[in-house]
C-alpha cells in the first residue's frame, strides 16, 4: 500500500493506462492496414492482382489486431492492481476511476470482434 498520500501517483498510473490504450489502438490500426494492404494493391494494380493474394499478410494483420486487444487487457489488469495499492487519500474525492478501465475493456472486445469478423469474411476474399 502506498503511503505517499499524493494524487499524482494515481494520475501517473492513469496516464500509463491511457498510453497503453493508445498503443493497443495503434497495434490494431496497423494490423488492419497490413490485413487490407493486399486489397488496396489489387485495386491499384489490377493486372498483377494474383501476386497480391497472400494469406500470410492477412493472418499477420489479424495477429496484430489480436495483439492490440491483448495489450488493452493486460494494461487494464495492471492498472487495477496498481489502483488496489493506493490509499483513498491518493484519489481525489469524486474522481471517477472507471472510465479508463471501461474504455480499455471495450477496445479489447472490439479487437476480438474485428479479428473474428476479418477471419470469417476476409479469408474468403483472400
Amino acid at each position: 500500500m502506498s503511503d505517499l498520500k499524493d494524487p499524482r501517483v494515481f494520475f501517473a498510473a492513469e496516464r500509463t493506462l491511457l498510453a497503453w490504450t493508445r498503443t493497443s489502438l495503434a497495434l490494431m490500426a496497423f494490423g488492419f492496414v497490413v490485413e487490407r494492404a493486399s486489397v488496396f494493391l489489387q485495386m491499384v494494380f489490377p493486372e498483377r492482382a494474383a501476386e497480391f493474394q497472400n494469406p500470410v499478410a492477412f493472418w499477420i494483420g489479424v495477429a496484430f489486431i489480436l495483439l492490440g486487444g491483448y495489450a488493452a487487457i493486460v494494461a487494464t489488469a495492471q492498472f487495477i492492481k496498481v489502483r488496489r495499492t493506493l490509499s483513498p487519500d491518493e484519489i481525489p474525492p469524486g474522481y471517477r476511476i472507471y472510465p479508463g478501465i471501461l474504455i480499455n475493456a471495450v477496445v479489447a472486445v472490439l479487437a476480438l470482434a474485428l479479428a473474428v469478423y476479418l477471419s470469417m469474411h476476409g479469408a474468403v476474399a483472400q
